[in-house]
């Protein structure tokens, strides 16, 4: 591969066509132990039977993925997943186009209202997460005043009742919208700053309204950076964890298990029961899931794009 070649006084010429490759070398070395070595045993190991820390196991076979596709918690992980994605993804994303186009308006002040939707990129998610138990309180947190305010409530965001919790799953997708918010508006922000501003004088030229410059420019310019989002926020979305785990100590909702996402399931069942096969075939099938519906908004963005 590396030739060797001399120079007139016989001295060792390095060979510069190869030089690009020793500068990705780490990088390819990292990539090969870190990321592909990694996916490549997961897979094999969600078909290992009985796979233990030791690299024991008890057979080959497809048994731990008839387990986890029949296993009711795993089931119910799967249904609470889609009910957060499908719900948080849009909401945040529909809220983050319209605080995103007047974060791009010139108004006075307008750093210190940036700065704030921005926060909770910079703070810990279960620093936040615990703040947040406090506001959904159901004796002294302030959602719960405001509610009362409007004559409203309280209610027992984070509680249980005979066995029922109806508003756990509304205190994750509250947090949720919040925390994707702030990523979300720097994206579109960033799209928002790179239409250029002759659209605008033209439409205003032509006497066109607010709304129609905002329904018939900014969103279809923007179309692309809004595919971009809804991909990236759904990715996320799916892998949801860290909302879940300042509400309840760590557990799965009021009820323990009521909450149970695709990560709460396969974390749960790798470290805390070493079910390590059953595990791998729950983290195999959540990455088809993440897959599928890439494709699909892949799908969707080249058919609408402008």
């Amino acid at each position: 591969m590396f030739k060797k070649k001399n120079d007139e006084n016989g001295n060792y010429i390095f060979n510069r066509k190869y030089e690009p490759l020793i500068y990705l070398l780490p990088f390819a070395i990292g990539l090969l132990v870190f990321t592909i070595y990694p996916i490549i045993n997961v897979v094999i190991m969600s078909f290992k039977n009985g796979y233990r820390l030791s690299g024991a196991y008890d057979g080959i076979g497809i048994e731990n993925y008839k387990f986890v596709l029949t296993n009711k918690y795993f089931l119910s992980s799967i249904k609470n997943t889609f009910i957060y994605v499908f719900t948080v993804v849009p909401i945040a994303t529909i809220l983050s186009i319209l605080f995103a186009n007047l974060l791009n308006q010139k108004i006075k002040g307008i750093g210190l209202f940036q700065t704030a939707y921005f926060l909770p990129m910079v703070t810990s998610a279960i620093a936040v997460g615990i703040s947040w138990r406090y506001i959904f309180n159901q004796r002294f947190g302030i959602l719960n005043f405001l509610l009362e305010l409007v004559g409203i409530g309280p209610i027992d965001f984070l509680g249980a009742t005979a066995g029922q919790a109806p508003y756990n799953m509304l205190t994750v997708i509250i947090f949720g919208i919040w925390n994707m918010m702030p990523f979300t508006i720097i994206l579109l922000l960033s799209g928002l700053q790179n239409i250029d501003p002759m659209y605008y004088t033209a439409a205003k030229v032509d006497g066109a309204s607010s709304s129609k410059i905002f329904t018939r420019i900014t969103v279809p310019l923007l179309a692309p950076t809004i595919f971009l989002t809804l991909i990236v926020n759904m990715i996320s979305s799916f892998k949801v964890y860290n909302d879940i785990m300042p509400f309840w100590a760590g557990k799965a909702g009021a009820l323990s298990t009521n909450l149970y996402t695709m990560v709460y399931w396969i974390k749960e069942t790798f470290y805390s029961k070493l079910r390590l096969g059953q595990a791998a075939a729950a983290s195999i099938i959540l990455f088809l899931i993440i897959l599928l519906f890439t494709m699909i908004q892949k799908f969707v963005q080249k058919k609408t794009d402008y």
